[in-house]
């Protein structure tokens, strides 16, 4: 029987709301901690912060992540949200952490700017496949 029930979400999801899902959770989780336990050290998003609080910008983050997995459930082209949403939140932060590395503020920036960087890249490479094409069975009685 589960692996029945897994089955059938994998062909509802398709490989695109597979890979959303999760990404879309895990952008709404870290929205989520930057509202109820920052990062103590925010040398690196002094740019982000003086744009808007930290705890505005975690709700965008859940916004975006809820904006994924929800996408997650729709089919190709219609899932374009989630697929723009997710990479867009990242834009900000990886500028931020840049911007504070190049005025000497945060030493480490480069290193989470290039961490962001390669946690949205996927995101884009996913956006441009196509889901595959349902084989339907044929039963033979």
């Amino acid at each position: 029987m589960p692996r029945r029930v897994v089955r059938r979400l994998g062909r509802l999801l398709g490989r695109r709301g597979a890979f959303l899902l999760p990404y879309g959770t895990v952008w709404a989780l870290y929205g989520y901690a930057q509202i109820v336990s920052p990062q103590p050290d925010q040398r690196g998003l002094t740019l982000a912060t003086q744009v808007m609080p930290l705890h505005v910008w975690g709700w965008l983050w859940i916004a975006a992540g809820i904006t994924g997995a929800i996408s997650a459930w729709l089919p190709q082209g219609a899932d374009w949200a989630g697929f723009l949403a997710l990479p867009l939140i990242v834009l900000p932060w990886m500028l931020s952490y840049l911007t504070a590395w190049i005025q000497g503020d945060f030493p480490r920036g480069w290193v989470s700017a290039a961490v962001w960087a390669a946690i949205a890249v996927p995101v884009l490479v996913v956006a441009g496949w196509r889901e595959p094409p349902r084989v339907k069975r044929v039963r033979v009685e």
